[in-house]
């Protein structure tokens, strides 16, 4: 749904942008789609040079500039305008973000932050909740000039920082990872020297180093805290609140100190703590917001990780005990899913898989069969050749596989997995008939896994074949069965 951006009356001054990309295409996109607004005048730079001889003539209330440019960088823009007009609001673009890019422009007093590609229509509300601050605030002398400084602190803290603190949700992540990333956003934020996650062990009232690193990134010997720290611990764990030490109270925290909770469901799950730069001045309460901000924002992410891999893990656990229900009647069932499973990774990392995908695999490897569950055991266990009828019956279990799991949002992409691993690369395969590359890519790897297995393992109506045979068979039917690619990745593992 398109973002509206009000129009004003005609009789007020148009609020003048200026749009600065060395990119023509992504100049013009914002361009003609800031155009359709009366309310504003808009002008275009292809670099900062050119950016920075219109705004010296113009008093721009936004300015939209992309980072990486030849000669004059955006970041180098910003400065100068910050420099001329502290009033004017800058909003920056880039498509290769990183932690210290973002602090960076934050802290050089960029109102906002996009990343390529960007939707259009975040940008336009984007650019008009910020004229629409300026507009709140006109400037008149230094000391409105100054109101409305930090009155955009205070109100644009939160935007800003969720940009930054999006990068802890990165998935898939273990428990280590986001805590090293918290750490390391919160040294650069307010310029720590040492940052520590420490995990609250209620029962034993300890608190145990998780991870600990220097301003320089390096990760620093894990030590149990000292009796004045533990003090400072004990009075974040009972009031459940932040706190700040200086010098002045413990010279052995100079020159300052703030130890934030790390909060599920109201309860501590650990501290963070950090030191600020010796020969600095103590932390001030923007510090302490952005700490509060992040441990809040981390505090989140963790516990929506919690209760989602307790979904998940109650979820599998179900269906693991489905499985189970098959391999009690065959237990040919219970071995050939962990064979194909197996067997299915390791082409999919002979074909440089991603991760992500190796986990939807795996659980696609176990469950591929569960939907034999409904296939009656005078067919399922019979020890001679199907009928017609019979083996009717058996091509279903994809289907039935499919909708077992079709109320189970999250393993959507491993349904779509079971469902196709039955197909052939000619369309002549069951349930749908697709071919090609219309069969998703991890199915055509379960696929030859699958009749790998089935046909190097003894059933009671055949014995299994040699591997070598196995092999020749799928060299034989790729492009007809199989996706001759995966086919190769299987028979250089083997």
């Amino acid at each position: 749904m398109a973002i509206k951006v009000p129009v004003e009356e005609s009789s007020k001054e148009k609020k003048k942008i200026l749009v600065v990309d060395d990119y023509l295409p992504t100049r013009r996109l914002i361009v003609d789609a800031l155009s359709q607004y009366p309310q504003y005048e808009v002008n275009e730079a292809e670099n900062g040079e050119e950016a920075l001889q219109l705004f010296n003539k113009n008093n721009y209330g936004l300015v939209i500039s992309d980072i990486m440019m030849p000669g004059m960088s955006g970041m180098d823009l910003l400065n100068r305008i910050r420099e001329k007009n502290l009033s004017t609001a800058v909003i920056m673009i880039t498509g290769s973000p990183t932690i210290d890019l973002t602090v960076s422009a934050i802290k050089k007093g960029a109102v906002d932050f996009l990343t390529k590609p960007f939707d259009i229509d975040d940008l336009l509300f984007k650019v008009d909740i910020h004229l629409r601050e300026k507009a709140f605030l006109p400037v008149s002398g230094t000391e409105r000039l100054l109101e409305q400084v930090d009155l955009r602190d205070k109100t644009d803290e939160l935007s800003k920082q969720g940009y930054i603190f999006d990068s802890i949700e990165d998935s898939p992540m273990d428990n280590d990872a986001i805590f090293e990333k918290i750490v390391s956003l919160a040294l650069k934020l307010v310029d720590g020297e040492e940052c520590s996650i420490l995990l609250f062990d209620e029962q034993d009232n300890e608190f145990h180093p998780q991870i600990v690193k220097s301003e320089l990134e390096e990760v620093v010997e894990k030590k149990m805290p000292g009796p004045a720290l533990k003090k400072v611990f004990d009075e974040v764990v009972k009031k459940k609140e932040a706190v700040v030490v200086n010098s002045n109270e413990h010279q052995d925290m100079s020159p300052s100190l703030i130890c934030a909770p790390l909060m599920i469901r109201n309860s501590i799950l650990g501290i963070l703590s950090i030191r600020k730069k010796k020969n600095r001045e103590v932390f001030s309460k923007k510090d302490l917001h952005h700490i509060l901000s992040l441990t809040k924002r981390a505090s989140l992410n963790l516990e929506n990780k919690i209760l989602y891999e307790s979904l998940y893990s109650n979820i599998m656990d179900t269906l693991k005990s489905l499985i189970s229900s098959v391999q009690a009647r065959d237990h040919y069932t219970e071995e050939h899913s962990r064979r194909v499973t197996d067997l299915s990774l390791k082409i999919a990392r002979q074909m440089n898989c991603s991760l992500k995908d190796m986990q939807s695999l795996e659980i696609a490897g176990i469950l591929h069969d569960v939907g034999k569950i409904a296939v009656p055991d005078n067919i399922l266990l019979k020890p001679g050749k199907l009928t017609d009828e019979e083996y009717l019956i058996i091509k279903n279990h994809p289907t039935i596989g499919e909708n077992i799991l079709r109320p189970v949002i999250l393993l959507e992409k491993e349904r779509r997995i079971i469902q196709c691993h039955h197909e052939r690369w000619d369309g002549k395969g069951y349930p749908l008939g697709i071919a090609g590359e219309e069969i998703p890519f991890l199915a055509r790897i379960l696929a030859v896994a699958d009749s790998f297995d089935a046909m190097t393992n003894n059933r009671p109506y055949r014995s299994a074949m040699s591997i070598e045979k196995a092999l020749a068979e799928l060299v034989r039917n790729k492009n007809t069965q199989f996706d001759e690619n995966v086919v190769s990745a299987c028979t250089k593992i083997i």
